[in-house]
């Protein structure tokens, strides 16, 4: 069993001493010209291709969840500078027992490749577990998330982070304007991202799957003509949020659908999309679950 002592105190020639130490030649030190920190730059801003559907994850929350739930690792990178915390040390080397390499920069890089505030010296690029529709798991009363074009990275995360909260079978893209590897929506999603079945879709294949597997299709409309608790939830769901500015898509009103709109009371005339879609979803959850 390994033993580790909070680090703040320590210099950094102390530290590094201490990792060399503990992984040999398992530590390779690295600079701002290195090719790795390169391509973590173009994953961050989105400059070249990325068929491997590569992302970028920081600190100790995200990559706990990424280990949580078996994401495979292509790099993980360290600044021996901000690492202290046990929490840390233990995640290293967690990290140390199924990586190849470990790949040690300064504090300076890792700040400039850091799109996070307080990553606490830990940083990653994995392979996104990106799925597709044959992937989801079907049952009596599965329920799924279509997002429609939505634009604002936060929203979709926050979305997913919801869809896992009320056990949705799968979050499914159509008409999709965000890259799926933005480290705002991996980190808005709180690690749901990593548990939660992801889709890049379109209409036609999405529409074509759902009625092949006996989906209830309910648009979340503002002008919907039932209120979202007044609908049927049983049997297997696909609620559709549409676009931050548009809504959904007209090509969804062409199918054989529930329009359902949550009242408002004030006067405001709707709600952020994330709101509206974590309220629709606990609503489904909560009836399907026969807890009212």
């Amino acid at each position: 069993m390994n033993h580790f002592t909070d680090l703040k105190s320590y210099t950094l020639e102390e530290k590094e001493n201490i990792f060399k130490e503990r992984y040999g030649n398992k530590i390779q030190f690295i600079g701002k010209n290195n090719r790795i920190i390169n391509i973590i730059r173009a994953l961050n801003k989105n400059t070249k291709p990325n068929p491997e559907k590569l992302g970028v994850v920081e600190g100790i929350w995200e990559l706990n969840m990424v280990e949580k739930y078996n994401i495979k690792i292509k790099y993980f990178l360290i600044s021996i500078e901000e690492i202290y915390t046990i929490e840390a040390q233990e995640l290293v080397n967690s990290y140390a027992e199924s990586t190849q390499k470990i790949f040690a920069i300064s504090k300076k890089v890792f700040e400039a490749i850091s799109e996070k505030v307080n990553s606490q010296g830990l940083i990653a690029v994995c392979y996104l577990p990106i799925k597709s529709l044959e992937d989801i798991p079907l049952k009596n009363n599965s329920t799924l998330v279509i997002l429609d074009g939505l634009e604002i990275q936060g929203n979709v995360g926050t979305i997913i982070r919801s869809a896992d909260a009320t056990d949705v079978d799968g979050v499914i893209f159509t008409n999709r304007k965000i890259r799926l590897n933005h480290p705002k929506l991996i980190r808005s999603s709180m690690g749901s991202f990593f548990k939660v079945p992801v889709i890049d879709s379109n209409f036609d294949e999405t529409i074509k799957w759902l009625n092949k597997n006996n989906f209830k299709i309910i648009l979340t409309d503002t002008k919907g003509n039932l209120n979202f608790y007044e609908s049927d939830y049983t049997g297997r769901i696909a609620v559709v949020m549409g676009s931050e500015k548009y809504g959904i898509s007209e090509e969804w009103y062409s199918t054989n659908h529930t329009s359902v709109s949550i009242p408002m009371f004030g006067d405001c005339d709707s709600l952020n999309v994330a709101i509206a879609a974590t309220v629709v979803l606990y609503e489904i959850t909560l009836k399907q679950k026969k807890l009212r």
